[in-house]
């Protein structure tokens, strides 16, 4: 890990070297309030050959909160510069829940660098089919990063799938991300929806949906695959932490298409 400048803002950065450099680098874009540290098992369960980027947004992890929030079009501005001072001219990118909105935005946005886009238990933003309600409310406030009783406590009914039976799993994600940190991911996506952008993308999409997923409904992986003219979905038989949760087998999901 360490931690560079980009248009004024230090950001945390990993990187995990390749056995291809010749391959574009898979970035990833965590959900709201975790930090580059929460999918570790899964980027150990890639292909090596695949180099991966992992960054901390503004606010999150190790990358100090801004003065103010940003919206996702200067977010991924922002992430688009820090891959060029990388040394990054190409990229394939991994988006997962907010990440995905991120992931989405830099797709539309680099057109000809971005060459794969990869949406993990994600939606279009505000013109998504939404969570009920008593979800929502769960998603509202940062204390399920930090506070791991409360985190296994409302694992099941939040995230579905194996952490209904297996809330402990959780505890990857408590990562303490600050509560203005949190707020200001929240703001970014605010008024955001990448409906009228999806048709246009021209990267291949693989776009990945757990079967049992509280905060992501399913019908949303649905309509996205959809509007995606060269994108492809895949249902796996879990939750909205299906990363976390069957990390060999969407590991290598993602592998394959990737390559």
């Amino acid at each position: 890990m360490r931690t560079i400048t980009v248009g004024g803002r230090r950001l945390r950065v990993a990187v995990r070297p390749g056995t291809d450099p010749n391959r574009p680098p898979l970035l990833l874009c965590n959900g709201i309030g975790t930090d580059l540290t929460a999918f570790g098992r899964f980027v150990d369960a890639l292909d090596p050959v695949i180099t991966v980027v992992r960054f901390d947004p503004p606010g999150v992890g190790g990358s100090p909160v801004p003065p103010l929030p940003a919206p996702f079009p200067l977010l991924a501005r922002l992430v688009g510069r820090m891959l060029t001072e990388l040394g990054y001219d190409r990229f394939d990118v991994l988006g997962v829940s907010w990440g995905g909105g991120l992931a989405q935005q830099l797709a539309v946005q680099n057109p000809r660098r971005c060459r794969r886009l990869v949406l993990v238990a994600t939606a279009m933003g505000w013109t998504m089919v939404p969570a009920s309600p008593r979800v929502l409310l769960r998603m509202a406030t940062a204390r399920r990063h930090r506070d791991i009783g409360y985190a296994r406590a409302i694992a099941g009914d939040l995230y579905g799938g194996r952490l209904r039976e297996h809330p402990e799993l959780v505890r990857e994600l408590a990562t303490g991300s600050s509560g203005r940190g949190y707020a200001y991911q929240l703001v970014a996506g605010l008024g955001w929806t990448s409906l009228p952008f999806l048709p246009l993308l021209r990267q291949r999409t693989l776009v990945m949906a757990g079967a049992d997923d509280p905060i992501i409904p399913l019908v949303n992986a649905r309509a996205m695959a959809r509007l995606i003219p060269d994108a492809r979905l895949h249902v796996y038989p879990d939750g909205h932490l299906g990363l976390l949760t069957m990390t060999d087998e969407l590991a290598a999901e993602v592998t394959a298409f990737l390559a």
